[in-house]
Formats: structure tokens, C-alpha cells, sequence
């Protein structure tokens, strides 16, 4: 660990000098990409000089307890060595989680997408709940969100919707979330005052970037029509709404969203373009499906991952057995006690995993 741990160091500081060069300032792009390797491997060396400097205090401690005479001093002296050493052990724990490999799709902007399932218009109602969860998590973490294509249901909820999350590390907050949603309320449908249960998928890709996903012209049948739905006057009046479909997978993909045809053309190309990738990765992680079992957050979509009891006020997930009693602060967007537990249980599963490759 400690070779690897100087490795990262020297490398920060290699790239921490290319910052400071003209030609590096001159050329954004370079720049741009130096700088977020900078950031990514900032804390890495930050704990690691905490852990030298706890590594010298622990042999001064031992010395000091060794050459001191005076009995109250050693004993002084021993405390801090003790101390001193626990913390030792806690920094090498830290140590360890921070040198797991990086998902590199951590940084990317996800494509989220809601879909009602079982319970019909009050799973649709609960997929208007998802919708605001989400974008007032992300209002919170300053991520931009951008609507792409929604099919709104006459109370105000949604048979499906897609949406755009934009922001450095939008990826690495979200992923935990694709899976089954399962509700238990009293529907305003619901005139008895019966508590019923309710289902909504989610599913987060990671946005692909045209690098990654190569789309022939030829493979693709792109259909306009006129928009339908609530928007005003504009609605039906001209073509823009766009249908793309890709013949080799039969993806369907649609947008509506803009006025302008050309720019609900491009919001299309770009979630064809995510889910063809989010395919590529799906067949990955099925050819390595026994760590993939282990894993907390990207597994199967089809896996129920979590209830919103509302009489009870309660959020359980069932993935790492954490229940919270704050359901009407966490569908304000209050998530991150509920992320940051299920990145510190992904992280610890990777870890055994690690130490298992090792043995």
C-alpha cells in the first residue's frame, strides 16, 4: 500500500507543476482534465501525508518512552503512543478506501428515468413524487436538470419521464438509485382511506459521449410529429416532436420537449446515444455477474431496493437494511444520509472483494 501510496503522490505532484505551466493554462482542454485528476487524487495524498506525520509521532512517542526516566513522563509518553497508533490503524482503513479504483463514470451527468409500474394512476402520482425528490436533490448539490421526454397523466402524474442531471459527480451520487421504488400510502385516489402499494422503476445512465458510442446514419429511422400533452398553444401546431428509432437494437427514444425539431433531434440522439452504452455496460456486468451480485449499487433494475412507508414515516433499503424515520425530509431531496451509507457499504464490498483478489 505504502508503494502505491507514493506513486499517487508523486503523480499529484507532477500534475500539480503541469498546472502551473503556460502551455497547460494556454490549452483548456488539457487543463480541464488536469485539473479534475488534480482534485481526484487531492485527498488520496492528503491523508497520506496525515499518515506520515502520525507514523513520526508514533516513533517519537516510542522513543521518549524508551529514553525517559521520569516515571509519570513515560507514562505520558505511552498514552500518546497508544493514541497516536490507534489512529494509525483508522488512516490505514481510509487509506484503503481511497485507493479502490475509481468508477470512472463518477463524474459523468446521468440520464434519470421514472416509470410507473404496478398500481396504476397512483404509481404514476408516485413517479411525480421520484421527479421532485430528484430535482430537489439536485438543486441542493447545484446539478442543472433538464427535462428530455415525459408522458404526464391528467392528475398531474407521469406514466414515464426522462430527465437530464448535469454536474461533476452527478453519476457517483445517483447510481444507487436504479431499481424498483415501492410506495405504501393512502392514494388520493382513494376514498376509504385503504393503504395501498404502489411500485416505480428507476433506472440512471451514465450520459455517453459521442467518443464512446459510435451511431450509423443508416441504422436509424427518425420520425417528427406533431407535440401532444399540456404546453399552450404550441402543441399540435407544428412538427417538432421527434421519434428515433435504432434498427440493430430496436431501441425507441422520443422527445418533445423543445420547440425547435433540431434540438429535440439532438436530446434524442443524446439518450439513444446513453442507452446504447448503458446496453455495452449491462453485457459487462453480466460476463462478471458474481461480483455484480455483491455489489450495492449497480445491480439488477428489476430488484425492488426500497419502501416509502408514509403512514409510518419511513424509508427502508433493503440492499443494506437502513431504515430512516424521516420520509417527509428525504422526498424533499434530503438524501445523502440514505447515498452516503450506500457509498460507504459498496465501498466496503469492493474492499473485501480487493483483499480476496489479494489472498
Amino acid at each position: 500500500m505504502i508503494d502505491k501510496l507514493k506513486e499517487v503522490k508523486d503523480r499529484f505532484l507532477q500534475v500539480e507543476a503541469d498546472l502551473s505551466q503556460p502551455e497547460t493554462m494556454a490549452n483548456m482542454e488539457l487543463y480541464t482534465k488536469l485539473m479534475r485528476e488534480y482534485k481526484s487524487l487531492q485527498p488520496v495524498v492528503e491523508k497520506y501525508d496525515l499518515y506520515e506525520k502520525l507514523t513520526r509521532d508514533c516513533a517519537e512517542a516510542a522513543e521518549l518512552m524508551e529514553s525517559e526516566a521520569d516515571g509519570e513522563l513515560r507514562a505520558l509518553a505511552q498514552e500518546e503512543y497508544h493514541a497516536v497508533r490507534e489512529q494509525i490503524a483508522r488512516t490505514e482503513e481510509e487509506l484503503k478506501f481511497l485507493l479502490l479504483p475509481k468508477d470512472p463514470n463518477d463524474d459523468k451527468n446521468v440520464i434519470v428515468e421514472i416509470r410507473a409500474g404496478a398500481g396504476g394512476e397512483e404509481a404514476a402520482l408516485f413517479a411525480g413524487v421520484l421527479l421532485r425528490m430528484y430535482t430537489m436533490y439536485a438543486e441542493s448539490h447545484r446539478f442543472k436538470t433538464e427535462i428530455l421526454s415525459q408522458n404526464e397523466t391528467g392528475l398531474g402524474g407521469y406514466k414515464e419521464i426522462s430527465f437530464m442531471v448535469s454536474g461533476e459527480g452527478a453519476y457517483s451520487r445517483l447510481k444507487y438509485e436504479s431499481g424498483v421504488h415501492r410506495v405504501q400510502r393512502v392514494p388520493e385516489t382513494e376514498s376509504s382511506g385503504r393503504i395501498h402499494t404502489s411500485t416505480a422503476t428507476v433506472a440512471v445512465l451514465c450520459e455517453a459521449e459521442e467518443v464512446e458510442v459510435e451511431i450509423n446514419s443508416a441504422d436509424l429511422i427518425v420520425e417528427t410529429c406533431k407535440s401532444s400533452g399540456a404546453g399552450g398553444q404550441h402543441i399540435n401546431k407544428t412538427e417538432s416532436a421527434v421519434r428515433m428509432i435504432h434498427k440493430p437494437t430496436g431501441i425507441v427514444v422520443e422527445c418533445q420537449e423543445e420547440r425547435s425539431q433540431f434540438k429535440n433531434r439532438d436530446k434524442a440522439l443524446k439518450l439513444l446515444r446513453t442507452k446504447l452504452y448503458d446496453m455495452e455496460q449491462q453485457k459487462q456486468a453480466e460476463q462478471i455477474a458474481g461480483e455484480r451480485r455483491g455489489q450495492v449499487g449497480t445491480g439488477d433494475r428489476s430488484e425492488r431496493i426500497r419502501t416509502y412507508n408514509f403512514p409510518q414515516g419511513r424509508i427502508s433499503d433493503h440492499r443494506i437494511g437502513l431504515t430512516l424515520y424521516s420520509l417527509d425530509s428525504f422526498v424533499d431531496g434530503n438524501l445523502d444520509q440514505m447515498i452516503d451509507a450506500l457509498a460507504t457499504a459498496d465501498a466496503a464490498q469492493r474492499l473485501k472483494g480487493a483483499g480476496a483478489d489479494e489472498n
